[in-house]
C-alpha cells in the first residue's frame, strides 16, 4: 500500500478499528502484513468481532497472538436459528479470557431473515442476558429492524453498554439511539456517493459517543470501494472524511474516537 502524506500524518496517532472480522478470508490468510499495514497507517488497536461459534473460537484465538489486538463473541441475526443452550455456555465460557471486551455481533437483521425473527429476538435476548450478567458492552447488528430491535432491548432488564455497529440510519435514529446513552459506530459507508443520510447522521453524534470501524473485510470506503479488499489501514480514509464532515483535525478525530473506544470496551493498555 503506498504511504500517501496523510498516512505518514496519521502515525502520529493512534485509531482504533472496532469491528473487524480478521479471522474471515482473505484477512487472515496474511494477518501479519495486514497489521503491519494498519499499524503504518495509524490504525494500531483492533477488535476483531466472531459472527458464530467457530468464528468466535477462532477470534479469541486470534486476539491471544497479538498485543492491542481484542475480540468480541457472539452469534450473528443469521445464524440465530442454529444456536442451542451448548452454545450460549460456550460463549460465556469464552467470555472469560481476558482479550474478550465484548458480546456481539448480535441483534436483528429483518433484510435477508435467514433466521426467523421470533428466533433472532430469542437468542438477542439471550446474548443480552450473557452481557449483562458479565458487566460486558454489546456489539449489536441492526439491519431494517431498528423498531423491533429498540424494543428487544427495553424488554430485557439491565442493558448496559450499547453500540450500534455500521450504522447506516437517519438522524432521527441516531437522537433516538443516543437519548438512550448508547454508542454509534461509523464505517465507510458514510464516504458512499448515495450516503447523505449517514452524514446528517454523523454530524450530530457527540465526540464521546462515536467510534470508527471496518467491519472488514467488508464495506471498503471511497476511494478505494470495490477496488480492495477492505482492511484496517482503509480506515484512514473514513477517518479523514469523517474530520472535514465534522469540521476537526483528522488528529482530534482520531484521539475522541480513540478514547470513546477505550472507554466502551474498558481498554487502558
Amino acid at each position: 500500500m503506498p504511504n500517501t502524506s496523510d498516512e505518514q500524518q496519521a502515525t502520529r496517532y493512534e485509531l482504533f478499528d472496532t469491528h473487524a472480522h480478521l479471522a474471515f478470508e482473505p484477512l487472515i490468510n496474511d494477518i501479519d502484513t495486514v497489521l503491519q499495514r494498519s499499524i503504518a497507517a495509524g490504525v494500531t488497536h483492533w477488535i476483531t468481532v466472531g459472527t458464530n461459534i467457530e468464528e468466535s473460537r477462532k477470534s479469541v484465538a486470534l486476539a491471544e497472538k497479538y498485543d492491542n489486538l481484542y475480540a468480541a463473541i457472539g452469534v450473528h441475526p443469521h445464524d440465530a436459528k442454529d444456536v442451542t443452550e451448548e452454545n450460549i455456555n460456550e460463549l460465556e465460557e469464552l467470555a472469560r479470557n481476558k482479550k474478550v471486551v465484548a458480546i456481539g455481533e448480535t441483534g436483528l437483521d429483518f433484510h435477508y431473515n435467514f433466521s426467523p425473527p421470533q428466533i433472532q429476538k430469542e437468542v438477542f435476548k439471550k446474548h443480552l442476558a450473557l452481557a449483562a450478567g458479565l458487566n460486558l458492552p454489546v456489539i449489536i447488528h441492526s439491519r431494517e429492524a431498528f423498531d423491533e430491535t429498540m424494543q428487544t432491548m427495553e424488554q430485557q432488564d439491565g442493558c448496559g453498554k450499547i453500540v450500534f455497529h455500521c450504522f447506516t440510519g437517519s438522524a432521527d435514529q441516531a437522537k433516538m439511539i443516543l437519548d438512550k446513552g448508547f454508542y454509534i459506530s461509523l464505517t465507510g459507508a458514510v464516504t458512499f456517493k448515495n450516503a447523505d443520510e449517514i452524514r446528517q447522521a454523523a454530524k450530530i453524534i457527540p465526540a464521546d459517543r462515536l467510534m470508527l470501524e471496518t467491519d472488514c473485510p467488508y464495506m471498503s470506503p471511497e476511494p478505494v470501494r470495490k477496488q480492495k479488499t477492505n482492511e484496517p489501514a482503509l480506515m484512514l480514509h473514513t477517518a479523514k472524511f469523517l474530520a472535514d464532515l465534522r469540521g476537526v483535525t483528522l488528529e482530534n478525530l482520531a484521539k475522541s474516537t480513540t478514547a470513546s473506544a477505550r472507554e466502551f470496551f474498558s481498554i487502558t493498555a
